[in-house]
């Protein structure tokens, strides 16, 4: 599991950063990439990685502010383009008139897809939840509808105790597919073998959290409640002058995203979403600011690749 930042900043494009985009990569995991946000020129940003459009099967968005989808119809356009089809579908989970937006580019530009669109109007709650992941969504408080996101990894099974079977004398074999799957299997000496006597501890899944665009509010630690990862938003720095124009502009400081960070438990803070102002000496005293409050903070760059272990400790409580 993977995260990469295919835009950083907020607004507008600068010199520096792009306009929000992340890729949460799950190609170990379920061969596919998820897609938080699609603002402008995100395909071109992708064209700059090793990501394959064809591999996006889900986008969420968080609202409709056009930094956060302008880039959606074009992706959409390019994905059919390099060959998409009917066995490779998207879902799009967003805000109500996320579909409106993408129809209407679609109809006017009069672009065919070649792959079908499920498009989710987000809820409070669990918006998808399969055999290895569950999303939740909560809404956040910016100036139009927004939302967060808590992405959960199911845990892994234990792995089969091959040094343990061997010492019992029990016969490698299809006996061996039998017991890893937690079946009671009776050997041809008599003896009844239990399969979760053999089937080490189960591994952990990860969870990542993704705020972006919100004032602070109570759902953003409850969405990053012990989070391997909190990607949040750092608009404006730690100033008096910086924090009265977060709360102006419905957004949240660098402090803010470091306090919930501790509060929550979060093993990292990455921030991300910030001002065109923030270059050069004026990140590292972002940085610095930061760290004095939550110690294991990155900010992110566009194009950074950020990798998110399995904690050592299985038996943690999310």
């Amino acid at each position: 599991m993977q995260l990469e930042f295919l835009g950083t900043g907020s607004g507008q494009p600068s010199k520096f950063r792009n306009v929000t985009s992340i890729a949460l990569r799950l190609l170990d995991e379920r061969n596919a990439v998820w897609l938080f946000d699609v603002g402008e020129a995100t395909q071109h940003q992708i064209l700059k990685t090793t990501l394959r459009p064809r591999k996006v099967e889900k986008i969420f968005i968080t609202h409709l502010h056009g930094d956060h989808i302008f880039g959606l119809p074009g992706f959409l356009s390019s994905r059919s383009f390099q060959g998409a089809d009917k066995n490779e579908p998207l879902t799009i989970y967003g805000p109500k008139g996320v579909k409106d937006f993408v129809q209407t580019a679609l109809r006017i530009s009069e672009t065919r897809l070649s792959y079908p669109i499920e498009y989710v109007d987000l809820k409070e709650g669990v918006i998808f939840d399969d055999r290895t992941f569950q999303v939740i969504a909560a809404p956040m408080r910016h100036r139009i509808e927004t939302w967060g996101f808590r992405v959960i990894e199911k845990d892994h099974p234990g792995e089969l105790l091959v040094d343990k079977l061997r010492q019992e004398n029990i016969p490698s074999g299809p006996i061996y597919g039998q017991l890893k799957s937690g079946k009671t299997v009776t050997l041809p000496d008599g003896r009844t073998i239990h399969g979760q006597d053999f089937i080490g501890q189960a591994q952990r899944g990860r969870i990542v959290t993704f705020v972006l665009d919100t004032r602070p509010n109570d759902n953003v630690a409850l969405l990053a409640k012990n989070a391997d990862v909190l990607v949040h938003e750092s608009t404006y720095g730690s100033g008096e002058e910086e924090s009265k124009m977060a709360k102006a502009h419905a957004h949240s400081t660098s402090v803010n995203a470091a306090s919930v960070a501790r509060r929550a438990h979060v093993d990292k803070l990455v921030l991300t979403h910030l001002s065109a102002r923030y270059i050069g000496p004026m990140v590292k005293d972002l940085i610095s600011d930061v760290r004095r409050n939550f110690s294991n903070t990155y900010v992110a760059r566009d194009f950074d690749v950020i990798d998110i272990p399995f904690k050592k400790d299985s038996n943690e409580s999310k």
